[in-house]
């Protein structure tokens, strides 16, 4: 249950920095071109998900949700797992709920490359 705590807590902190529209944040957030693209960090739920990983691992003495050891490993393990899952979640969740897309598919199949079966 920690780690749902953990995933959900990274997500939610990851989205509030890169997408966040708070006057404050919006005037701390750098533009994308800032300083040989240190920017991107904070528009790339990817990279902000990696260091709110980590950060979240310092403050786990903190907190009664999750606890995990401060160590390198975890650093790099918790910061991998926010970067990964804070990507996932922001690829199938949208402003207006699951993201959907609906492809037409050509149903039409070339049977010539393939005179046999085996």
């Amino acid at each position: 249950m920690e780690l749902i705590y953990f995933v959900l807590a990274a997500y939610g902190i990851t989205q509030i920095l890169v997408y966040g529209d708070l006057p404050l944040l919006v005037r701390l957030r750098p533009p994308k071109s800032f300083a040989r693209g240190y920017g991107k960090l904070f528009h790339c739920p990817m990279c902000m998900g990696f260091h709110v990983g980590w950060f979240l691992m310092l403050l786990s003495p903190f907190t009664e949700l999750f606890s995990f050891d401060i160590t390198v490993a975890n650093f790099l393990i918790l910061g991998g797992l926010s970067s990964g899952t804070s990507y996932i979640l922001t690829m199938l969740v949208g402003d207006e709920g699951i993201k959907h897309e609906h492809k037409h598919m050509d149903t039409k199949v070339d049977a010539a490359t393939s005179p046999t079966l085996l």
